[in-house]
């Protein structure tokens, strides 16, 4: 039996080399890759991703699984192994469960298309031209419905999409949690509209030159604990974070001289990611447990940092003054209660990772609600950006005035996520019953980040969540962390209690 083990983790770990160098692949394509160099670089992780599906689904592995008695339905048994032993078979075995349904030539097709609609992509948003990206995306739709009628669904083929990102969690479970959201959300956004209390935040969209914004972005991702020895900060398109290595870490944002909270908030929201994958256990490196256990449980590290810390009154009580330093002409006329408040303006806006915390959710429903449609074949690909335009004003009450600002500003569609997009809203979720859990169990949290103490932060959630990777499914890890499972109450409390002190409503 310990043969066996040791023999697939042998496995996984060239797995793991093979995955982690397409991801550098990916990686230089966003930031530093030639343009004209796409179709080459498209074939190259074509065909790394056929390498890693064959190393996947090798007749070894079934094999050493048959031998060990554990399969899709037949998990490790408790106290046969060790809690890591357990977790590598169920995440294995599930890996495996799931690869030998999918042909290689399907695998490495929806690779290829991925990469050159993803640099299709960030030209029909430069060019502002949805139809310069709808025939890519037409094909990738076909190749992901063919990948989850492989996969097998019992309702829709959008359950094993979503199983993807979110393991364990069923479309009707999340609809449910999204039913309950809507009417919540949008009685709390006419609470504060109806106070009549306009947008304070203009002063955000003065001239912030880019290399001071970078300098700033620099000394947070310091004061946060990001480790530059073993990762890095970029530019991109679209920000995002990759791991390729144990120690190798890349984050990018993008800036807007005339945005201040494009570059700030992204470079938090990054770090958030970046601190859980520097933050593993060594016993799990190089394995496939060395992730994190689901996207909304990755989402809930940078949603954290970004909205519960970054846009907290404490927060910039410590880091108000560094900002100043290096604006001070632009920011002269605004105090640090002002600057707080500007932050966290409420108003419907066209932009998903620029909207405040009582409007985001509502741009995640519009997305999860026509991508189903889209996978499920109720939406046509050339009635996209119209559809799009009519939920968000169903929605949000605001229009798009071209596809930048509506059906092209998201990377996601581009690369086939589809099923991604609900996680930001359990990441959500899940970062406020972290929070609170975090606020019970240290003395004095908001002093310690209002004197600009944000290790201890990094340190408790390292100790509680960052170390146990993909030990524990999402679920499991909740109720570890918190004691009970995920409750959107929460996040709707710590909702009405911050906009409702800011907006007396």
């Amino acid at each position: 039996m310990e043969e066996s083990i040791h023999r697939l983790k042998d496995i996984d770990g060239e797995i793991t080399l093979l995955i982690r160098s397409r991801s550098l692949l990916d990686w230089d394509q966003e930031t530093y890759m030639p343009e004209k160099a796409i179709d080459e670089r498209a074939r190259q992780i074509a065909l790394l991703e056929r390498l890693i599906h064959e190393r996947i689904t090798s007749p070894e592995t079934g094999e050493l699984l048959a031998k060990l008695g554990v399969d899709e339905e037949h998990a490790p048994g408790p106290g046969v192994y060790t809690d890591i032993d357990a977790a590598f078979l169920r995440e294995t075995s599930r890996r495996y469960d799931k690869a030998v349904r999918l042909p290689d030539s399907l695998v490495s097709e929806i690779a290829l298309q991925a990469s050159l609609a993803q640099a299709r992509w960030a030209v029909a948003r430069r060019e502002s031209d949805f139809s310069l990206f709808a025939p890519h995306l037409s094909t990738l739709l076909t190749l992901i419905r063919e990948k989850a009628d492989c996969l097998g669904f019992r309702k829709d083929r959008y359950e094993p999409l979503l199983d993807e990102y979110e393991p364990w969690l069923k479309p009707e479970v999340l609809d449910e949690i999204l039913e309950k959201l809507k009417p919540r959300l949008g009685a709390l956004l006419n609470r504060i509209t109806a106070t009549g209390k306009t947008k304070t935040n203009n002063f955000l969209s003065r001239e912030f030159p880019v290399e001071k914004q970078k300098a700033f972005g620099r000394f947070i991702l310091e004061k946060m604990g990001f480790e530059f020895e073993r990762g890095r900060l970029d530019t991109s398109a679209h920000p995002f974070t990759t791991a390729l290595g144990s120690s190798d870490i890349r984050l990018t944002t993008r800036y807007n001289p005339r945005h201040f909270s494009t570059g700030c908030f992204g470079i938090i929201h990054e770090c958030g990611h970046g601190l859980y994958d520097l933050g593993f256990s060594e016993s799990l490196s190089g394995t496939l447990l060395e992730n994190g256990t689901s996207l909304g449980i990755h989402e809930s590290q940078s949603r954290l940092w970004e909205n519960i810390v970054g846009r907290s009154l404490p927060f910039w009580q410590a880091f108000y003054p560094k900002l100043n330093e290096l604006f001070p002409d632009v920011l002269a006329d605004v105090d640090t209660d002002a600057f707080y408040r500007g932050i966290n303006a409420v108003e419907p806006s066209l932009i998903r990772v620029e909207a405040d915390e009582v409007t985001y959710n509502l741009h995640i429903i519009l997305r999860y609600e026509l991508e189903r449609k889209l996978i499920n074949e109720e939406l046509a690909v050339e009635d996209l950006p119209d559809a799009w335009n009519r939920e968000s004003r169903k929605l949000l009450g605001v229009s798009p005035g071209n596809d930048s600002e509506g059906v092209l500003q998201d990377i996601h569609w581009s690369f086939g996520a589809f099923g991604y997009f609900p996680t930001y809203t359990l990441g959500n979720l899940y970062s406020s019953q972290f929070y609170m859990t975090m606020k019970k169990e240290t003395a004095n949290l908001e002093e310690e980040v209002k004197k600009g103490n944000l290790i201890i932060i990094r340190e408790w959630l390292k100790n509680r969540i960052h170390q146990h990777g993909r030990v524990h499914p999402a679920h499991e890890l909740c109720r570890i962390v918190t004691g009970s499972p995920l409750d959107h109450e929460h996040f709707l409390t710590y909702l009405n209690e911050k906009y409702g002190a800011l907006y007396g409503c």
